[in-house]
C-alpha cells in the first residue's frame, strides 16, 4: 500500500488537533504529543515546519501554543502533505540509477503523486474536524456551553 511519509501523517493529525481544540487557548506541544501519542522531540520541528510555512501560528511563553493561522475551511490537507514532501522528492524520485527507472518508472509516480495531491486539495481540515466530531474523537475535552445566564 502507498503511503504518506509518518512525518507527514504526524503533520496532519497535529494540524486537525490544534484546529479540534485551540479554543479559547491555544494547544501545547506536550498536550499534542500526549494525545497524538507521538514524542515531543519528533514534534516540535514537524510544528515549526508548519509555522514557517503559514498553516500555524505559535505563541510564546508559559500559555503558549498553537492556534491555526487561517479559517479550517481554508486550510487544505494537500497544502500540509506539500510542507513535508518537498525534501523527500528528491531522494525518491532520483534514486534510481537506471534509464527505465528515470524515464519511466519515476514520471508514473510524479503523475501519481499530483493525482494524490488534488484529491488531498480537496479535503480540508473543516472536513476532518466535522468527521472527529462526528466519531467523537475531536475535542480533548466535552465541549463547553456558550452561553451564559
Amino acid at each position: 500500500m502507498l503511503q504518506l511519509p509518518r512525518k507527514t501523517l504526524h503533520a496532519v493529525e497535529a494540524v486537525l488537533d490544534v484546529a479540534c481544540n485551540a479554543r479559547p487557548a491555544p494547544v501545547s506541544s506536550l498536550a499534542i504529543a500526549r494525545r497524538q501519542g507521538i514524542p515531543r522531540r519528533y514534534l516540535e520541528p514537524v510544528m515549526q515546519r508548519l509555522v514557517r510555512a503559514g498553516v500555524l501560528k505559535g505563541q510564546r511563553g508559559p500559555k503558549g501554543g498553537y492556534r491555526l493561522a487561517r479559517e479550517r475551511r481554508r486550510i487544505s490537507i494537500g497544502e500540509i502533505v506539500r510542507v513535508f514532501i518537498a525534501e523527500e522528492e528528491a531522494e525518491r524520485l532520483d534514486a534510481s540509477q537506471s534509464a527505465l527507472g528515470r524515464r519511466v518508472v519515476a514520471p508514473l509516480w510524479r503523475e501519481l503523486e499530483a493525482e494524490l495531491l488534488t484529491r488531498l486539495d480537496a479535503v480540508t481540515i473543516e472536513d476532518l474536524c466535522g468527521q472527529a466530531d462526528a466519531a467523537g474523537v475531536g475535542r480533548a475535552e466535552a465541549k463547553a456551553a456558550d452561553f451564559s445566564i
